[in-house]
């Protein structure tokens, strides 16, 4: 049997530091997690292998042994082999919100606290959704409303999924939830196939809920944003999520993505804007107009201004969504020339280049001792 690589697993090298491992881990793990992809088998497969797979890569002491003996040498280690050591979805998804929730307001990790799913519970309390914000929503704040459909438990089957909450023991683990399989004379624990981990399966399926266990409901809900948050964020609404059998809802995350402003790019809590300038005004210097994100601004372009050259204004950007201390705006300057030059245009070029005599063609003395160098190379 081929037994798949942990560090190819998690598409980090063998030699990965424990951030890179991490950063990969989540990324993984929030594209194939089951709120993610509900009924896909496949997806929840590949989830709780990535789990398997950060529990030991994680640890340094299974990862040494890991990397000298395999797999089987990490038996007595709390890793019985299979999905997730034998562990059940609950337990699995506990460790994963450990890792990255606790419930911080930014920042934080997916789905974020406990997910406090119940034993023949099919979905977890905890949920997590995008929400797309105008450039402006984000950097000033604001109150959306915001349209969500959240989970509560079939009635009919007291959300087992099953007709009538009729429930019999799995024949294939005995009721166990997870069963052993053996390869020579190594034994490994992984959870059984049949009832994912439950001990019980459905005999037939609930007709109104078509064995899911749950319906979905519409809500409409008011959200305050602060300002300052940005693409990536994550916003707990607490008591928003799914409904449990008691009543009781979890928690709702919302993930921020941002659009692009058509003038203002974002870099944190700084801002940068380009300011395009005619060359006669980078010559002979200005004062001119620039947008910022409270109306206007005065920049004051000196004698010879060059090219991409930046002006900062500190206190203009973003605010720091958890300080609430503004970032800088920083304004870099375009030259722009002419694309064409009429008969008058050039004249006045050419008096005005001349005036300047030799200072007008620097080349010229730059490269005067680069000519006779080259010259003396091919001197006979």
């Amino acid at each position: 049997m081929t037994e798949m690589d942990y560090y190819e697993v998690l598409e980090v090298s063998r030699d990965c530091s424990g951030a890179e491992l991490k950063k990969s881990y989540r990324k993984l793990a929030m594209k194939y997690h089951p709120d993610r992809n509900q009924g896909d088998k496949e997806a929840e497969d590949k989830f709780k292998l990535i789990n398997e797979a950060y529990q030991v890569l994680s640890d340094d002491e299974k990862r040494g042994i890991y990397d000298r003996y395999g797999k089987a040498g990490l038996q007595g280690h709390g890793m019985g082999g299979g999905f997730g050591g034998g562990q059940s979805m609950d337990d699995i998804m506990d460790i994963f919100n450990s890792m990255f929730g606790g419930g911080a307001g930014f920042g934080g990790g997916f789905g974020g606290g406990r997910s406090q799913r119940q034993r023949h519970q099919k979905y977890n309390l905890d949920f997590e959704m995008e929400l797309p914000l105008k450039f402006n929503e984000a950097v000033f704040g604001i109150e959306k409303e915001i349209h969500i459909k959240y989970k509560v438990p079939c009635n009919d089957c007291d959300g087992t999924g099953a007709k009538g909450g009729k429930l019999e023991r799995c024949d294939y683990c005995n009721g166990q939830g997870q069963v052993v399989m053996r390869q020579g004379f190594m034994s490994f624990t992984q959870m059984c196939p049949k009832c994912h981990g439950e001990g019980q399966k459905i005999v037939e399926k609930c007709q109104s809920c078509s064995g899911r266990g749950y319906h979905e409901e519409p809500d409409t809900i008011k959200i305050k944003i602060p300002a300052g948050v940005d693409t990536g964020n994550r916003l707990r609404a607490q008591g928003y999520g799914n409904q449990a059998k008691n009543g009781q809802r979890g928690d709702l995350y919302l993930t921020f993505n941002v659009e692009e402003d058509a003038n203002f790019v974002r870099e944190g809590s700084n801002i940068y804007i380009e300011v395009p300038i005619f060359f006669t005004q980078a010559a002979l210097g200005d004062t001119i107009t620039i947008p910022s994100l409270d109306g206007k601004l005065d920049l004051d372009l000196k004698v010879g201004t060059k090219d991409r050259e930046q002006f900062v204004f500190n206190g203009e950007g973003v605010a720091d969504v958890h300080t609430g201390e503004r970032g800088r705006l920083i304004a870099q300057v375009k030259i722009v020339y002419p694309k064409q030059l009429n008969s008058e245009q050039k004249a006045l070029l050419t008096k005005l280049q001349e005036s300047f005599g030799v200072e007008s063609r620097p080349h010229h003395s730059s490269f005067e001792e680069a000519f006779d160098r080259v010259k003396s190379w091919f001197k006979k």
